[in-house]
């Protein structure tokens, strides 16, 4: 468990906080100790007046009033006069500079052989001894009145001047470090391939200096992103057009086994040709609103499809699915891709299942097969755009079938979708033998628009 704030708001504050405490108990040292001085000059003024004058009272009476005399004086001034005793236990105070500066001055105005003791027969009090003729005599002061306690009411002012500091010093920070946190949740969100909005430029200098260099990043790599779907499109459109001449023209060549041969390179064209297609689009998806999408109904209606082309499905779905916040096309096309590379990669005799269920706050969808799986190590470079495996996600015999060939988009088009909607897609090793495509959406809609930006 951490003690010390990793934050850099709780951080600062607790410097500031540590500065200012460090600060108060300094400047009270600095108090006591420049204080010091004229304290004890007056407790020892107080002291010798207190004396002197009950010394002065006693002398001045009649020697067989002085009892009455010294309990009136106990009674009215709180001032506590006793006989000395020839077997009385006297203790002094502690040998600090300050006592002895207190007693050397008592002294001074008491004369040399006054006696200064903080206990005498057991009993605390600040005791001093003055003589008439033979008799000597003690004082008894109670330490209250020569230094009184410190009023309570001032720690409360005092607490309260500390609690207001450290709450300015609270604002100030938090307003310094504002722009940071929303500076690094929209860095967050171009790392997760969305499009934050653009930040406020305002506060200190430095941090607008920051801010303004991070928008502009943001629409660089905005424009860099539309530059390249719109690349793709045009080339992907503009190479349609010539394959579809040339597949007519081959479909009515004489030649079955060529014509056979050259429709499938065709085929396979096309089908590099729509994958250039799709990765492109899926810059373009937040522009379509985002619907409760039923997804279990969505894996069905790929299930029925695949059993038309005589591919079979197994599908495994819980009850109780709950709608799913997306887009109805990007989540069909994200399916249909995984469906693809199970069925293309599983080997000879594909056994592809596609699996639904809640976990938490999460939607899964996994659809799985038993190909050769892919290494650990490469899952996250085959979510790369124009990244292929084709070694590890070959035939069933090891061998690469040309028909398999693609652009090594389907994986990317799948993991920029999944981002999109706030989810993942994890390439796992499968039980057995084989790849689990797995898919975790959120099932609560995200709090913040997002847009794609770059793979």
């Amino acid at each position: 468990m951490r003690l010390l704030p990793r934050s850099l708001l709780w951080r600062t504050f607790a410097v500031i906080a540590l500065l200012l405490v460090v600060s108060v108990l300094a400047w009270i040292q600095i108090f006591r100790f420049y204080e010091r001085e004229p304290r004890g000059v007056q407790i020892a003024q107080q002291v010798a007046a207190i004396v002197n004058l009950t010394r002065a009272a006693l002398v001045s009476s009649r020697p067989d009033a002085r009892a009455f005399l010294m309990r009136e004086i106990s009674a009215s001034e709180r001032i506590e006069i006793y006989a000395a005793e020839p077997d009385e236990t006297i203790e002094r105070g502690p040998d600090t500079p300050g006592i002895r500066r207190i007693e050397a001055l008592i002294r001074a105005k008491t004369g040399a052989d006054t006696r200064i003791a903080f206990r005498r027969n057991g009993t605390d009090g600040m005791w001093v001894s003055f003589r008439i003729e033979d008799d000597e005599y003690w004082v008894r002061l109670r330490r209250d009145r020569l230094a009184p306690p410190v009023p309570l009411h001032w720690f409360g002012w005092g607490a309260l001047t500390m609690a207001v500091a450290l709450f300015g010093a609270y604002l100030l920070v938090r307003r310094i470090t504002r722009p940071l946190r929303a500076l690094a949740a929209a860095a967050a969100d171009v790392g997760r391939g969305r499009r934050p909005a653009p930040l406020p430029e305002g506060g200190a200098s430095e941090v607008a200096e920051v801010t303004r260099a991070f928008n502009q990043m943001a629409r660089d790599l905005d424009l860099q992103e539309r530059n390249r779907a719109l690349i793709l499109a045009g080339i992907s459109h503009d190479l349609r057009t010539p394959l579809a001449r040339l597949r007519l023209g081959v479909e009515m060549s004489t030649d079955a086994g060529l014509r056979d041969g050259m429709v499938a390179d065709i085929e396979q064209m096309d089908q590099v040709i729509g994958q250039f297609l799709d990765f492109a689009r899926t810059g373009e998806d937040d522009s379509a609103a985002r619907t409760a999408v039923d997804a279990a109904a969505l894996c069905r209606q790929l299930v029925e499809h695949s059993a038309g082309l005589g591919r079979t499905i197994l599908l495994e779905a819980g009850t109780g699915i709950p709608p799913l916040p997306g887009r109805p096309a990007a989540l069909r096309r994200a399916l249909a891709n995984l469906v693809e590379n199970a069925f293309k990669y599983g080997g000879a005799a594909p056994q592809v299942s596609l699996a639904l269920r809640a976990e938490g706050p999460d939607l899964v969808i996994e659809v799985r097969d038993r190909g050769p799986g892919i290494p650990p190590a490469d899952a996250e470079r085959l979510k790369q755009p124009f990244t292929r495996r084709d070694d590890a996600r070959g035939s069933a015999d090891g061998s690469v079938d040309s028909a398999q060939g693609g652009a090594g988009l389907g994986l990317a088009i799948v993991d920029r979708i999944a981002r999109q909607h706030g989810g993942t897609l994890d390439l796992l090793p499968r039980d057995g033998g084989g790849l689990v495509a797995r898919l975790r959406l959120p099932l609560a809609a995200q709090s913040r628009s997002t847009a794609s930006t770059t793979s």
